[in-house]
Parts: structure tokens; sequence; C-alpha cells
């Protein structure tokens, strides 16, 4: 593709943040990437068990929200993923795991009971624990985190009945999870119910916490958040549902920043519980509150007088009692992005995904996969990656995963039409540590002397074959343009896709001009992308193609030109009409370059196609001040105008307000432009 054609930071601690996506970039113009998933809160490698098996997805989920952000030496939440996966069925089991020093992923697969009565687990760092689809289940106590346990995911268990017969009990301290000065914790798509105290108890200064799409039922004091005179805490409370409880909503006592969203609290008439209060803004609480569904509930929404409470978009049905609000708060994507559901479809929403799936902790005998090993020094199956992928069967039907130790691989990668279901996945602890590399360059003679690469050519990685998926390495073009000026073709291209259903997860792909191209196998073929926790560096039309790709929770590095001059395109989509183009969400646009430099897109009629209409979407992502505030431009004749580019509820120093050159998408335009509309029933997952 040629190039002529056509500030805020976290407040405390001492440790400065960037805002966006991810929340760990700590800088506008920073290029180091972490450890493995690193920045996007899973700094750990795949899972390690003696066969070399794939990680599920349910095993690298990393949290969200303010658990997800970068502080107190930990970069965001991811659990145990980077130790082995562990399976329990007895308490004994549980409890030697749970409070080992290793990282664990631990899958309880049945019902354990505690014993004694009450009695609560003391995990320590780095762990997950899962219940096995709907089977786990922790009857009569729960966990226990104390001072400086870090790193923890309780997710997809139903926690429940270790009640003692006196509702308001004070002699029975039985929680289903309580953290005393924890941090960076995830409690995720659980049911929790019946016990003697909380069903949550966040105390004494317990800080990045997210608590996210479970159920919380039939108790008296249900998630209480305080216990201390500090105000440090910082948590995200979204898509849980409250039914059937009487108080602490949550009660949020001295809570510097408090955010919820998406909650369902309900109340139903003519039951034997009564809520006593909802959403509670305590002592020097900051809190956010929004687009959540209050149905029946008493005293819906409270706060003392010297709390802070923002509301927006909340629904209040069949409320009685106070609803209050005042004063001035924070504003949440200061410190990571999040999408809003629309409040109407909170209750069905939460109804039907709420509380433990039979989707997680699991994984289908059917997806086990075929392994094959590379290592530089031999002590794989393989010494190239080329040779693994000539490995594979044709016409194969089930995963064939691809691991490839640390080193630097220079060579070029071909994954043909007809080797699907292939995953290439570093080994390591960095997507830094195994690296794909190659050189070429569009006007370069091939070897052969029997003509130049071409753009596609020039590829380091291509892939052609359906269900491709890669993760935790880097794929590079290092073509030298300076030592090569006077070359006619500059562009070189790191990753080329040309097929349906590719996943991207935690990579690094980086070049120049035109480092990922997006394409599809044919113009009348359909070929979608998942780029997700991943970084893409480059300077001009560093993203192209006319794949229908999302690119999600990933950073987007500007990088100067090979003469250190600042100019470039970020994306220069040639999407066919009808169908969906490029839609970037939740992620960062920067890098060290100079301000008000780069366009985000100018579409790219391929071969003066007319008939194309080129489509980017940037939505809820932080752009660095080297946006231009006319962020798109023309190309090769054809005008931006003419086709498909918006934005929507961006942040950061290159964001700006509508206009005539700036197009934003009304709310109701953005409901059909986010990743489940672009992906159209595909639901990527790890194989």
């Amino acid at each position: 593709m040629a190039e002529t054609r056509g500030k805020a930071r976290h407040r405390r601690r001492g440790k400065a943040l960037v805002i966006g996506v991810p929340a760990a970039v700590a800088a506008a113009g920073i290029l180091a990437y972490g450890t493995a998933f690193g920045v996007f809160g899973a700094d750990a490698r795949p899972e390690a068990e003696a066969a070399d098996t794939a990680a599920p997805a349910w095993a690298r989920a990393v949290a969200d929200g303010f658990a997800s952000v970068d502080a107190l030496g930990q970069k965001g939440t991811y659990g145990g993923r980077d130790g082995k996966t562990v399976t329990v069925r007895t308490l004994a089991d549980l409890e030697k795991y749970a409070t080992a020093p290793e990282p664990y992923v631990i899958v309880v697969a049945g019902t354990i009971t505690m014993n004694p009565v009450g009695k609560e687990i003391k995990v320590a760092s780095d762990k997950t624990i899962i219940g096995s689809g709907t089977s786990g289940h922790i009857v009569g106590g729960g966990f226990f985190l104390g001072p400086g346990v870090h790193n923890v995911i309780i997710r997809n268990l139903t926690i429940r009945d270790a009640y003692q017969g006196v509702w308001n009990d004070k002699e029975h301290d039985f929680d289903a999870v309580q953290m005393d000065g924890a941090h960076h914790v995830w409690i995720d798509h659980n049911d929790l119910r019946h016990m003697a105290d909380g069903l949550i108890d966040s105390r004494k200064d317990t800080t990045y916490v997210t608590v996210s799409w479970n159920r919380l039922g039939n108790n008296n004091k249900t998630f209480g958040i305080g216990w201390t005179e500090n105000v440090t805490a910082d948590l995200t409370i979204h898509h849980n549902w409250f039914r059937e409880t009487e108080q602490r909503n949550p009660s949020t006592d001295n809570v510097a920043h408090a955010h919820l969203y998406n909650n369902l609290l309900q109340d139903d008439p003519g039951t034997d519980i009564t809520s006593s209060y909802g959403n509670y803004a305590r002592g020097r609480t900051r809190m956010v509150l929004e687009n959540s569904v209050f149905q029946g509930v008493n005293n819906p929404v409270i706060k003392d007088a010297g709390a802070a409470l923002v509301q927006r978009g909340n629904v209040f049905s069949g409320t009685t009692g106070r609803n209050e609000s005042g004063g001035t708060a924070f504003d949440p994507k200061a410190y990571y992005p999040y999408t809003l559901d629309p409040t109407a479809a909170v209750p069905a929403l939460l109804k039907s995904g709420a509380g433990p799936r039979s989707s997680l902790g699991t994984t289908p005998a059917a997806t086990a996969a075929t392994t094959l090993t590379v290592a530089k020094d031999g002590s794989g199956r393989f010494t190239s990656v080329q040779k693994a992928v000539d490995a594979v069967p044709a016409g194969n039907t089930s995963r064939v995963v691809i691991r490839v130790a640390p080193g630097v691989y220079r060579e070029t990668v071909r994954i043909p039409s007809n080797k699907p279901h292939v995953t290439i996945e570093g080994t390591g602890g960095s997507r830094k540590d195994t690296v794909i590399v190659e050189g070429h360059a569009s006007g370069m003679t091939k070897p052969d002397g029997s003509g130049t690469y071409g753009t596609g050519g020039s590829a380091t990685v291509a892939v052609e074959a359906d269900d491709v998926q890669a993760r935790n390495l880097t794929i590079s073009n290092d073509f030298d343009e300076a030592a090569n000026r006077n070359l006619n073709g500059h562009q070189a291209v790191a990753l080329r896709t040309a097929a349906d259903r590719i996943l991207l997860d935690g990579v690094i792909v980086t070049g120049d001009q035109d480092t990922l191209l997006l394409d599809t196998a044919a113009k009348d073929r359909i070929g979608r992308v998942y780029v997700t926790g991943s970084y893409v560096t480059g300077n001009v039309d560093f993203v192209f193609g006319r794949a229908t790709a999302v690119i999600d929770k990933s950073v987007l590095t500007l990088k100067k030109r090979w003469d250190g001059t600042s100019a470039g395109y970020v994306t220069a989509p040639s999407t066919p009409a009808g169908r969906k183009g490029f839609l970037i969400t939740r992620s960062t646009v920067n890098g060290d370059v100079t301000a008000g430099s780069f366009h985000l897109g100018r579409p790219w009629h391929a071969g003066g196609d007319a008939t194309l209409d080129p489509q980017t979407t940037v939505r809820d992502s932080v752009l660095g001040a080297a946006v231009r505030t006319t962020p798109w431009t023309d190309m090769g004749g054809f005008s931006w105008k003419a086709d498909r580019f918006a934005e929507y509820r961006n942040t950061g120093p290159g964001s700006g307000q509508a206009g005539p050159d700036r197009p934003h998408l009304t709310a109701a335009e953005a409901a059909a432009q986010d990743t489940a509309h672009w992906l159209d029933g595909w639901t990527p997952s790890a194989g």
C-alpha cells in the first residue's frame, strides 16, 4: 500500500498512571511492553503444566475496573495463571493449594463443605479459585484475604449457607469473602447467599477491587466496604444482581473512588426480606453511580453529608424514601475504560448473565489440542516455526498448538488456507521473549529474481487459514528504511491475515509503514479479526485492509519516520460496501511523536475501486496529543466524508468535540457499533 496513494494521574502512593487503556501505560511515549499480558493485568506466562496444553480462555481472563489498574507493584489482576492448574474436590486439597506460596489455578469440581462451620480459608497471593461449570459449591464458610494478599480471582463459585439462625447476627463473622488489607482482587460470576454475616466484606484499606456479574441474595449484611479512617480504597462494582438483601448493598465508607454501574437492586413485595437501603456513600466516600436499576428498594441511594455522590442514568421503579446525590466525585475513565450497557437492558441482562456460568472452569475433551514444540536450541520437536506449521496435517479439524520457546526466529511464516485451527503461542514470561522477525519490503527483489515482494508478500507472518490464533509473542518487520531510503516501496508488513475468525491475544505487532494488514481471502469473503490485549506499532497506514476487525483493550503506538519526522495515519480501511470495517474500542492511541501530527485514518479505495465504503470507528478510547484535531483525511482522490469514519466517547488530549470535521456517533448509532455487532455471532475464545 503506497504512502502516496491518494492526563489524568492516579492520586496516591506516589505512582503516576496515564489515563486509558491499558491503565499500566505509564507515559505517553512508553514503548516498554512489559511481561506477558502484563500491562493488561496478567503479568504471567501461559498455564504451566507438565504437558504442553493450551490454557483455556477462562484461565487467561483478567479483571476490568479498578482491579485492572497497575499499582502497588502489581500489574492488574490475573490470578494464578502463571502456575499449574489443579482440580480439587475436598476441603483438604482446596486449602492446600489456596494457601500455597506458589501461583495456582484451582478448579473446584463439586461441593466442598467447610469444617468447622464458618471456616474461612486464608488465601495466598497469585491464585485463581474457579468453579467447574456450575458444580463448584462452597458450603458453610468462605475465603479470607489478609494484609498484603494480592492478585486473587474468585470466580464462578456458589458460596452459601453459613447462616446460624440469627438474622442480625453479631456473634458469627462467617463471610463468603472477607478482605482485610488486600489489593488487586476480582470477584466475578459467583452466587453468594445466606451467610451468617457478610457476603463480601472489603475492609481495612483493601483496594483495587472489581466485583462483577455476581448474584447476591437472601442475606442481611450483604456487601460492606470500609472499617478504616483512611480514604484510599478504589473499587469497581458492576453488573451485580442484588435480590432480597436488607442492607449494605453496598455500604461504602471512606472509599476514595467507588464506581458502581449497571447493577440491579431488587426487593420483591410480599417476601420475608425487606430492604433497609440500597447504595450508601458513607463518611468521605466519593461515588459515581451509573445506569443501575432499583426495583422496590427502600431508600435506594443515600449519602452522608461529607460524601460526594454523582448519579447518571439510573432508573427507579417502586422505590420509596431517600434518593440522594450531590458533590463532585471523579471521572472513572481517568483510571480505566468501560462501556455502559443501556439501563433498560440491565434487568434482563443480569437475570440471564449474572452468577456461575456453565462455560467457565471447564475444558471439554472435544477441544483438547495437539501440541507441537519449537525451540532454537533443538530442545523442541522443531527448530523453526514454519517447520512446525508444515507438520500440521492439511484439512485438520481440531486445534494444533505450536508452542514456541523464547528466542529470535528470523524467518517468514505462512499458514496456508488448508491448515485451520492453528495456535502459535510464545512460552516465555514476556511477549518480548519470543520474536518472529524478517525484514522484507514491498520494493525489494526476491532472492530468486522473480520480482519484488509487493506489500502483501512482504509479511513476516501470513495467516491464510481460518480459526488461527496467536498469543504471547512478537511479530516484527525490521526493514531498515533509512538504509534503503532510495528503494521504491517501503511498505513492510509484519503480520498479514486473510481469513476468518482470527484471534490475536497478548501480542506485539511492530513495524513502520503498513505494519498490520487485516485482509480477507477475497473481496466477497468475510474476514473477522479480534485483537485484544496487544500492541501495534507503526507510522503510515499501519492498520489497513478490508477485514472486519476489532482492536480491543490494546495500544496503538505511533512512531516517527525513518528521518525523524512525525506524520502518519493509524488506519487505512478498504472495507467493501455493506460490511463492517475497523472498530477500535477501549484502547489507547499514543506515542513519542510530535503533537497533532497523526490522523486516525483515511479511506483506502484499493486500485481506485469506487464501490468500496471504508470504515473506521474509534470509541471509548484514550487519544494522545499526537492525534490531529481533524483526525480524518482524504486519500487517493477519495474524500473521507463520503465513507464511514466516526468517534464515540473518546477521552485524552487528542480527543475533541463533535463537528463537521470530527463526526461523533449518536448513542443509538453507537449501540450498533460494538464488538458483538462487529463479530456477528463469533465469540472468540482461546483453544
